[in-house]
């Protein structure tokens, strides 16, 4: 207990003086040497960033991405590019909440809120989470089945098979969960760098696409295509799961120690999330050079851009090395929405259930709608669910984005650690654009019709 008193102690703007280690079976596991140099220490603090990017790059991104880059060519590059800097931003003040507070973002919501909002955050982050993991699940249904041609409603049923691989991999330790999942990003990374090099790219037109234009917002088909693809990079439950994992390493718990943590973290978050920002747009530039420029302005579905790959670019590879990376990414992206699941409950809720308990619940909820949709509607439906995901993910972002931008701009909740004015400005605006952006959407799609 005074162990627990000493790495949180207390604030006057947090109700308790402390509670309970986020994470508990990896709390504060990885040692940090005060001996180590900057690189062997940046290398000992590498990881939370890369198990929280897996989260940008999951396949709902493909079918937003490829959606965007079949129908509007190199337009939206920009919308991935201000996505990913959002996302950069907000990680960040995830990594210091954890650091300097000792809590995730869900304890921090549980000891500020009253009850009922209490309540109401945790249904709103369970939809989100629940969305995610139904693309994943989804995604690597698909990749199974155009790789091994498993039918989907199996592939959909063998994607309950993660739970075990994160139970036998934390019980090992967790930098083998996090050495896993940065093995398939490089995967990942490799297969559209040499996707890349098959489609050719118009490499001005590009460059061109990364600069924002108002057509985005004026036209609704491109703003629901925006819209998911925000939805999918900057995702509700990573920020919760940022501020848990981060507390994996064992720094000092100094105000030099915890300065010298969010340092060191920050470097983390940003170089992994500039990694999901190279395969986003990796996928919408491919679907662009390769279909918008062919005329083929409707490929939305992975299966579509799949038996298209190779007869459009003339490379046999093309197909495999795209279905390859999308089980890699599924499956990446599954290992981290169960760590996050448990997270959540435990965190809202402060109820404890075995993480194989915890996770196995998390998977069964996606795996049931997933099912369903796919013996109904097959691969059409199952590919029309993934966007859809998207957009519900976009939707939550606001009730786990404002309390995040509340907490770690509270003096009184972080102290010296505060965000300084040009951060709380950034972090405003990031919270203020999301939350137009969605509210425009909603007007388009529900208000606006007679």
């Amino acid at each position: 207990m005074a162990e627990r008193d000493q790495e949180t102690p207390p604030a006057t703007g947090w109700r308790k003086d402390g509670t309970a280690p986020s994470l508990p079976e990896s709390h504060r596991s990885i040692p940090i040497p005060k001996s180590l140099g900057f690189w062997r220490k940046l290398l000992a603090f590498s990881g939370p960033g890369y198990l929280v990017a897996v989260g940008y790059m999951d396949p709902g991104n493909w079918a937003t991405d490829l959606a965007g880059g079949s129908a509007f060519g190199y337009t939206l590059l920009s919308v991935i590019l201000l996505s990913n800097l959002m996302a950069i931003l907000l990680q960040s003040l995830c990594a210091k909440l954890g650091i300097v507070t000792g809590r995730d973002l869900a304890q921090a919501c549980r000891d500020s809120y009253p009850k009922p909002v209490v309540i109401f955050l945790w249904v709103m982050c369970e939809i989100a989470i629940c969305a995610c993991d139904l693309a994943e699940v989804i995604g690597s249904a698909i990749a199974l089945n155009l790789l091994f041609h498993i039918p989907l409603v199996w592939g959909v049923c063998l994607t309950a098979l993660d739970v075990l691989v994160v139970m036998f991999l934390q019980n090992k330790g967790f930098r083998y969960l996090e050495a896993l999942v940065i093995t398939l990003i490089l995967l990942i990374g490799g297969c559209f760098l040499l996707e890349i090099i098959f489609s050719k790219p118009e490499f001005a037109a590009v460059f061109a696409g990364f600069i924002p234009k108002a057509e985005i917002v004026s036209n609704p088909a491109m703003l629901f295509v925006a819209i998911g693809i925000l939805g999918a990079t900057v995702m509700p439950h990573n920020l919760y799961l940022h501020s848990s994992i981060v507390q994996t390493r064992k720094y000092e718990q100094t105000p030099a120690g915890k300065r010298e943590a969010i340092k060191f973290a920050t470097i983390d978050s940003t170089t992994a999330l500039m990694f999901a920002l190279f395969i986003n747009a990796a996928i919408l530039i491919v679907s662009a050079a390769t279909f918008f420029a062919s005329g083929q302005h409707e490929v939305a579905e992975i299966q579509d851009a799949y038996k298209l790959l190779t007869p459009t670019l003339g490379v046999g590879l093309a197909s495999t090395l795209f279905a390859v990376a999308l089980l890699a990414s599924g499956q990446n992206s599954t290992l981290t929405g169960t760590l996050a699941g448990q997270i959540v409950m435990e965190g809202f809720l402060n109820i404890r259930l075995r993480p194989w308990l915890r996770r196995l619940i998390t998977r069964l909820i996606a795996i049931i709608p997933a099912v369903i949709v796919t013996m109904i509607y097959g691969e059409s439906g199952s590919a029309k669910l993934l966007v859809i995901s998207q957009v519900i993910l976009s939707l939550q972002l606001s009730f786990a984005v404002i309390p995040l931008v509340l907490f770690t701009s509270d003096r009184r909740k972080m102290g010296e650690f505060v965000n300084p004015p040009w951060i709380k400005i950034l972090a405003w605006l990031t919270a203020g654009a999301i939350v137009v952006l969605n509210l425009k959407f909603l007007w388009d799609f529900f208000g606006a019709k007679p």
